[in-house]
């Protein structure tokens, strides 16, 4: 519970370039509305009444290619509200893309940072996959709840890629879209509460995932900054800079302006709308196109997809001869795009959007603020703000033919163009607002909270392992056993570094068949025993269960349902009673028919069950509740125990320790492991050892001296994204 009068939200939106004030909105792909979105939610959310503190969580850089400012730990918003910068893998800047390996260590950094400072949020919102798949980890681990806004979704972008001709090999290099999709329906397997932009998100975008549940969604209307979205003033003494970057371009700059704003990005579609006003000569005898595409100061220093963009520009602009028509001014900052509607509205212009998908419409709502009518696709977030406020109209994207006719229409009736523009004032002010957004998501959130049946994590760094400062964990089956030598070695090795280091098992067996291999191969009792995959903790030859982690790890969890749906699955057997516990249902796979960890965990979404699915050894499956996993338990255990997961050595041969291999923790893999760990080869903080058994585990612990000073190297980036 918040240790404040009021509540506690965290928001995390990892990728892109995050600050408070002169954003730099459209330099990549990744810094776009999302950025200017979540700054002023966190803004807005500290003025509730019943909120008291706000973090916006994001990455840190330290890159000379950005400004110094990423690399502030702390940058406020507001009182009360703060953007955090948590480091994630390597300190340069890296797109989206290459993020996903060090997602793990971020969401480690994290709960460094809560534990640090004492105080749990009371509710985590992920925002974009990435974001989302640290905010499930955060919510699984610490039982807070979590919200879900996915701003874009990647089964959408697949299939629109695939509708243009796209490869899906390519599109699985270029946007490692998979693992996107995966992070989606993992944080949806998580989420209390999803926020959409639209009914039509709902109906249409996330009904194409596994886990669609439509009562877990709810429809909140992006908001605008009223403040400094307004229209234009009846007569500038002085013309705003922005104009002086735009009227080179242009013959005559008092013609009808038809303005863009968007990143230079392929989903935006602006190769279409250059040609729809090149090929309409009634269009280019009226109006002015002025496009407005992030910054530029080289063209070959944008990332590729970027340059492309811009070069399709440039080269349309050429070869329907727009010269004196058309404006690309190179760089522009946040204070001028309200100017840029202004000078639109001033001109009895419109604002057009013809991006190929558009789940929300920032843009959009800013124009309507400022009396600008809009021409927009008919997608997810125009939809609804046409028909709010009934400020313009939509078009299809891929029909340039219609497009520069709605264009021309749009620009030619100037009594419609008033209507269009009071209405766009009203409907943005009554419809938009943030004060209405916030007291919304407020309200929802408000209620999950009290529904959240979570257990308060302490957070005290004060240690109940007085003496140990560390841990060395191991799996037992082909890790600590397999080589009688090798266990005598690093038990002596153990027991020789005295108590600051203690000693722990993580196994898929049960606690039962645990104690009788040890017993069988006179390996003491160790402090820690994380058994049945990780879905039980146990502490010391007194074997004292963790209530609290049983309690924790319910959630959601139906093991008669899920029994229920894998009797339809063929290809397993479900294994005797010696291999099942209250929280892990085991089964055997049968060689050549069993089905893939990934068609189980669509069977079971579809079936409205969320669980965590283990494959391991290419023989066993083991499903366990969605909080478990062995790398959830260590989490849990080193929270509770005031140990960071990088003062945790943990030794694993198998897919079932992959989760506890990644992240923060010091992993290591023996020599004689399963072919289904080779995909962490090259993963920051995982460590492939040549010697097999508990000999593999010996030379780890020498790589990292753990018994020592304790060795690690700055992850650099990872090719297996």
């Amino acid at each position: 519970m918040s240790e404040g009068p009021g509540r506690y939200i965290m928001l995390i939106s990892v990728h892109g370039r995050v600050r408070g004030s002169e954003m730099e909105l459209g330099v990549d792909p990744d810094t776009g509305g999302q950025i200017t979105y979540v700054v002023e939610l966190a803004r807005a959310l500290i003025e509730h009444p019943e909120i008291d503190r706000v973090d916006l969580v994001t990455r840190r850089l330290i890159d000379p290619k950005v400004d110094s400012r990423y690399g502030q730990q702390i940058e406020e918003l507001a009182p009360g509200a703060n953007i955090v910068r948590i480091d994630c893998g390597p300190k340069r800047y890296l797109a989206k893309e290459s993020l996903w390996p060090h997602l793990d260590s971020f969401a480690d950094n994290l709960l460094r940072f809560l534990r640090n400072q004492g105080r749990m949020p009371d509710l985590i919102h992920g925002h974009y996959a990435d974001a989302g798949y640290v905010a499930g980890r955060l919510s699984s681990l610490l039982g807070i709840p979590m919200a879900f806004t996915g701003h874009s979704l990647g089964r959408v972008k697949r299939q629109r890629l695939l509708d243009q001709g796209m490869a899906e090999e390519s599109i699985e290099k270029r946007y490692r879209i998979t693992r996107r999709i995966e992070a989606e329906e993992y944080a949806l397997d998580n989420a209390g509460f999803v926020v959409t932009s639209t009914h039509q998100e709902v109906e249409e975008q996330y009904a194409l995932y596994d886990n669609y549940q439509p009562k877990r969604m709810t429809v909140i209307p992006p908001a605008v900054d009223l403040s400094r979205f307004t229209p234009p003033p009846r007569s500038w003494r002085n013309l705003p800079k922005i104009h002086k970057a735009i009227t080179p371009f242009l013959e005559d700059w008092a013609r009808p302006m038809i303005l863009a704003v968007s990143r230079p990005d392929p989903r935006k579609n602006i190769s279409a709308l250059i040609k729809a006003y090149g090929e309409n000569q009634a269009l280019r005898d009226i109006a002015n196109l002025v496009i407005v595409a992030g910054n530029r100061s080289d063209i070959n220093e944008l990332d590729r997809s970027a340059r492309e963009v811009i070069n399709e520009i440039l080269y349309h602009v050429d070869y329907y001869n727009l010269y004196g028509q058309v404006a690309y001014p190179k760089n522009h900052d946040s204070t001028d795009v309200p100017h840029l509607y202004q000078l639109a509205a001033k001109t009895k212009g419109v604002f057009v959007n013809p991006a190929l998908t558009e789940p929300f419409g920032l843009t959009l709502l800013e124009s309507a603020a400022s009396g600008l009518p809009i021409v927009a696709t008919s997608d997810g977030g125009p939809r609804d703000i046409v028909a709010l406020c009934k400020n313009g109209v939509l078009i299809d994207p891929l029909d340039t033919e219609s497009m520069g006719n709605a264009l021309l229409e749009a620009v030619s009736d100037r009594t419609r163009w008033n209507k269009w523009s009071r209405a766009g004032l009203r409907g943005a002010h009554r419809h938009y607002s943030w004060s209405a957004h916030v007291n919304k998501f407020v309200s929802t959130a408000s209620s999950a909270i009290r529904m959240s049946h979570k257990r308060q994590r302490p957070l005290s760094t004060a240690s109940r392992l007085i003496t140990a400062d560390r841990i060395v964990v191991c799996d037992i089956d082909n890790t600590l056993v397999g080589d009688k030598g090798g266990l005598r070695e690093l038990i002596r090795m153990l027991k020789d570094v005295g108590s600051r280091v203690a000693f722990g098992i993580a196994t898929g067996r049960s606690l039962d068949l645990t104690l009788s291999v040890l017993q069988e191969w006179k390996i003491p009792t160790p402090q820690l025993l994380i058994t049945s995959v990780g879905s039980a903790i146990h502490y010391g030859a007194p074997l004292i269960a963790d209530r609290g982690f049983e309690q924790h790890i319910r959630y959601r969890w139906r093991p008669d349902a899920i029994r229920e749906a894998m009797a339809e699955v063929p290809g397993i057997k479900p294994q005797g009673p010696e291999g099942q516990t209250e929280y892990k249902i085991s089964f055997d796979m049968i060689e050549g028919e069993a089905p893939s960890v990934t068609d189980v965990v669509r069977h079971l979404r579809r079936s409205r069950l969320q669980a965590k699915v283990i494959a391991s050894h290419g023989a066993y499956l083991d499903i366990l509740p969605i909080r478990a996993s062995k790398g959830m338990a260590l989490r849990y255990f080193a929270m509770d125990w005031g140990v960071g997961p990088d003062r945790c050595l943990v030794a694993g041969d198998s897919g079932n320790d992959e989760e506890m291999l990644t992240g923060n923790t010091l992993g290591v893999v023996v020599g004689n492991h399963d072919p289904e760990l080779e995909k962490l080869r090259g993963e920051p903080h995982i460590y492939f050892a040549e010697k097999n058994y508990a000999w593999g585990i010996i030379e780890g612990i020498e790589h990292y001296d753990f018994f020592g000073q304790i060795r690690t190297q700055e992850p650099e980036f990872s090719t297996n994204v």
